[in-house]
């Protein structure tokens, strides 16, 4: 099926920012190559041009091959991770590829290629989140279809143009391509550092989807409001946006979509539609036609709410499990996330789970204290989490980044009263000059934390 997308698409100019024909040829190319190796072969994917990494995909996929999406900016501590795990045959990188041969130090277990899944016609994505920790979502080309089905009917039924500027090798990057692929749309990629420059790609963005994490949007609406206001739809996830840059984006009449997914779910699950945003919605929106979501309510919780209490997930789009790890979804996926379901069917997300605080047996979650400095204005960029402590069992801690030097935590903590309740604000305070973040916006919490140690 994924083969005849392409070729239907053969004859159309699509793609924008990229050759179309060049794609093409390259992808051919990338079939004949992938031909001289066993169908059973093991491939890491570690492109980090555009077209090639579209090419060498959609070879793979055409093809029926197993397929590990890679990082080019991982290092040494992930590849480990990856050899030890994945043990891969091929590794296509720089425009080459080569045969995978596994270092010394990488001494991969055979507990491993015991519980490993199939090994053809999958496509592993990796989610490392905030924990550091690489692992692959096991994905298939019907896992992948049914997301874009859901994509495609929520938001009318119409091809989806796309103008990206996400890694490829995530799946927010990636699904914008198979979204065009599949609708018939058309597909824009540049890299995000050339945008923030000024380049801008041709195009109508009345006729685009453009998906961002929050700090992309931040920087936009401060030097490109007014192009950033045209766009059909402007998705935002991957990490919390907070209250006052969706005050501006809404003061500039910015389409914004929050979305709610991950990974394992081959990205949206939930979206706001941008007509409820601009009427004055910050939640995550509605079910996709494609899933379905319940609330697991921990009735035996000290704190008990009817309504509130972790995210189950349903869906056609489901990951079938991690690979290299016995795990199995069997239908339904426990996240991490904690929230509720309003009467209208809107779901609202309150933070993590596992990142939740409780100081003094009070409950607290990062992102709205997270919310409530960044509207004090002071600071580029912040992150609370919680640190272990002898009397109030954790306390609340604020790694912050702030606009100028004069800028002191007293000077927050001061504006933070009348914003959240005295057990909510941070006790101890790290400025720093950067947040440790991946590309895709999400902080490195594990190593934030070892600065309270």
């Amino acid at each position: 099926m994924f083969r005849r997308y392409l070729e239907k698409r053969h004859i159309e100019d699509w793609f924008i920012g990229i050759n179309t024909s060049e794609f093409y040829q390259r992808w051919e190319e990338s079939c004949h190559i992938l031909q001289r190796f066993s169908p059973e072969s093991k491939l890491c994917l570690v492109e980090s041009d555009p077209l090639l990494f579209l090419a060498r995909f959609s070879a793979a996929v055409s093809l029926n091959y197993s397929l590990f999406l890679c990082d080019p900016h991982w290092g040494e501590r992930e590849w480990e991770q990856v050899f030890n795990v994945v043990a891969p045959d091929i590794i296509f990188s720089e425009g080459g590829y080569r045969c995978a041969q596994i270092p010394i130090m990488y001494e991969y277990s055979t507990k491993y290629l015991r519980t490993q899944a199939p090994r053809t016609g999958k496509i592993m994505i990796p989610t490392g989140g905030s924990s550091g920790q690489v692992r692959f979502a096991i994905h298939t080309w019907e896992t992948l279809s049914a997301a874009v089905q859901g994509f495609y009917q929520y938001f009318g039924e119409r091809p989806v143009n796309s103008y990206c500027v996400l890694p490829l090798y995530h799946v927010s990057g990636l699904m914008q391509f198979l979204r065009s692929l599949i609708t018939g749309g058309r597909f824009g990629v540049q890299g995000y550092k050339e945008m923030k420059q000024g380049g801008l790609l041709h195009i109508n963005p009345q006729d685009f989807f453009i998906s961002l994490v929050p700090t992309q949007l931040q920087h936009l609406l401060i030097h490109f409001p007014e192009w950033l206001a045209q766009f059909k739809t402007v998705l935002v996830g991957g990490a919390p946006a907070w209250e006052s840059l969706l005050k501006q984006a809404r003061d500039y009449q910015v389409n914004i979509a929050l979305t709610y997914g991950m990974t394992e779910t081959a990205a949206q699950v939930a979206t706001l539609q941008p007509s409820d945003f601009l009427r004055g919605l910050n939640n995550n929106g509605r079910i996709l036609p494609h899933s379905n979501i319940t609330i697991k309510v921990d009735k035996k919780a000290s704190n008990f709410s009817k309504k509130e209490g972790q995210i189950v997930i349903q869906s056609q789009s489901l990951f079938k499990g991690y690979y290299g790890q016995s795990f199995e979804t069997n239908g339904e996926f426990v996240t991490d996330d904690w929230g509720y379901l309003d009467e209208s069917g809107y779901l609202h997300i309150l933070g993590r789970k596992s990142q939740k605080i409780i100081t003094g047996g009070e409950n607290v979650f990062p992102q709205e204290v997270e919310g409530a400095i960044w509207a004090t204005g002071r600071v580029k960029d912040v992150c609370v989490l919680g640190v272990k402590d002898d009397y109030w069992g954790e306390v609340v801690a604020a790694v912050y980044v702030p606009i100028a030097p004069n800028i002191t935590s007293d000077l927050i903590k001061g504006e933070l009263v009348e914003k959240v309740a005295p057990f909510k604000c941070p006790k101890s305070w790290v400025r720093l000059s950067k947040i440790p973040r991946n590309n895709r916006g999400k902080v490195n919490v594990k190593r934030l934390r070892e600065l309270f140690n």
